[in-house]
């Protein structure tokens, strides 16, 4: 076994897909808020023969990710770190998608840094959610790239009486996961680490299974078949994009977003499919 670790924020289809794919022959800490889920991910890999180490970590806790950090530190050289945690739009209000989806991921990337590797590398899962939205006024986009961590939940703009929806505080999350990126790939770049983001349309997870079977359950189908593809996809096909960008032959990509979606941007972007309000 190499001495090289592989963290994995988020227990859910996508995570333990990764995972299974990245940790082979290493030491996968698996990490998720719901204790009972990261157990039987956990015990799932043992099983098929992998080594791995969980913690519970609770990303809106900056002290939370701190210990998973130096836990992740303290089993080796940490080379991959992958942050899938998320709430959707139907899971929680505004402040509670903003606190996880935002909030929470600067604060992955500002503890990671602190232990990655060099030639290490990062990869948030974001969502084509972050591509359908107009352009924000570019004095928001500085102030997401640039405000830090512990400031951006006070942004003017990021209030709950300035946020209509649940889904519209999906979609600016997801943007500035996007715009995070850019900000942190300058500075892991000065560890010789890298730093990307995925942003998937929809993936047959237990997630969401649970936005197609939830109010705006058909506001994914119309998605679905919109897009060119006419479907999900697996999480595997999520994993083998992962796996590209957290390899050595994507060592020229930092700072930048893969949008895999089957479509569905490309049909919003052509007028064959509505943006969501």
């Amino acid at each position: 076994m190499s001495n090289e670790v592989i963290v994995i924020i988020g227990a859910g289809g996508i995570g333990v897909a990764i995972a299974r794919r990245q940790g082979f022959g290493r030491t996968v800490l698996l990490a998720d808020y719901n204790e009972t889920t990261l157990n039987q991910a956990a015990q799932s890999m043992r099983d098929a023969g992998y080594r791995v180490e969980t913690k519970r970590v609770d990303v809106t806790s900056r002290e939370s990710v701190q210990e998973l950090a130096a836990t992740a530190a303290a089993l080796g050289d940490v080379m991959q770190v992958v942050n899938t945690a998320g709430l959707s739009p139907n899971m929680a209000p505004v402040e509670d998608v903003l606190k996880v989806d935002l909030y929470g991921a600067a604060v992955v990337f500002d503890e990671f840094e602190k232990v990655i590797a060099p030639k290490g590398s990062g990869l948030i899962i974001s969502s084509m959610a972050g591509h359908m939205m107009p352009a924000l006024p570019p004095e928001q986009d500085q102030a997401l790239l640039h405000t830090p961590t512990e400031e951006l939940l006070s942004l003017p703009f990021l209030q709950a009486e300035a946020i209509p929806n649940t889904v519209v505080a999906y979609m600016i999350a997801k943007r500035a996961n996007h715009l995070r990126v850019q900000a942190s790939a300058i500075s892991w770049g000065a560890r010789g680490a890298r730093v990307n983001s995925i942003s998937p349309g929809i993936v047959v997870t237990p997630l969401a299974l649970h936005e197609l079977n939830s109010e705006i359950g058909g506001m994914y189908r119309a998605m679905i078949e919109a897009s060119p593809a006419k479907r999900m996809a697996p999480p595997e096909e999520i994993a083998m994009a992962a796996s590209f960008l957290l390899g050595p032959d994507a060592a020229f990509v930092t700072g930048s977003d893969l949008l895999i979606d089957g479509g569905v941007i490309a049909a919003m972007k052509t007028g064959t499919l509505a943006t969501p309000d």
